[in-house]
């Protein structure tokens, strides 16, 4: 097979879903790009090891989905953001207790491995605890849209493309959930 074209890189993302209908190694292309804001939010949420596994079948379900992926409907970083939080909410279990064990040892596993960051580790660490015992005791409709902002770093009318909500509904939630957040925190601008 030839090697893929450089002007594969140069191309729109919706340009590369149509073209990896006739050559499938298009979409690697959107994988390079996507996958890695996609892992770090998804290891913030569930851990390392599941945030493989969540990246992989995101990418696996958008190829295998790819023919009827519809630009008008929004971005493809949207589309991939919307299965990426919808298999997230089904280990919402398995978040609930990382965020229980976050709580208890202060450790997040995203940042184990800076070295750099050690020192900063001591102090942060009550904050961690604190901040995940905080996110635990969130309904899930609430710590979705509060993450996807805040982790995800994407917009509210972002946020609203990937579940389906209106931008006013995005908005009500991320202020019930940062004061929510705030109460638990002990902020005392919010007693």
């Amino acid at each position: 097979m030839a090697p893929l074209d450089a002007t594969y890189q140069e191309r729109d993302d919706a340009s590369l879903v149509a073209a990896s209908l006739n050559d499938p190694r298009c979409f690697g292309e959107l994988f390079r790009r996507h996958a890695p804001p996609l892992h770090r939010y998804a290891a913030r949420r569930l851990g390392g090891d599941l945030a493989d596994d969540i990246v992989a079948e995101t990418f696996h379900q958008a190829f295998r989905g790819r023919e009827g992926y519809d630009s008008t409907r929004g971005d493809v970083r949207a589309w991939l953001w919307r299965i990426t939080t919808n298999l997230i909410r089904r280990h919402h279990r398995s978040e609930t207790r990382f965020y229980r064990a976050l709580a208890r040892t202060g450790v997040d596993p995203v940042l184990e491995g800076h070295a750099d960051v050690v020192a900063d580790r001591v102090t942060a660490a009550a904050e961690t605890v604190r901040l995940s015992a905080a996110l635990a005791g969130l309904r899930k409709e609430d710590r979705d849209v509060l993450l996807l902002t805040a982790w995800g770093e994407l917009t509210y009318q972002q946020v609203a493309d990937v579940l389906g909500l209106p931008v006013g509904t995005v908005r009500s939630r991320v202020n019930r959930a940062r004061t929510k957040i705030r109460r638990s925190m002990g902020d005392p601008a919010d007693e």
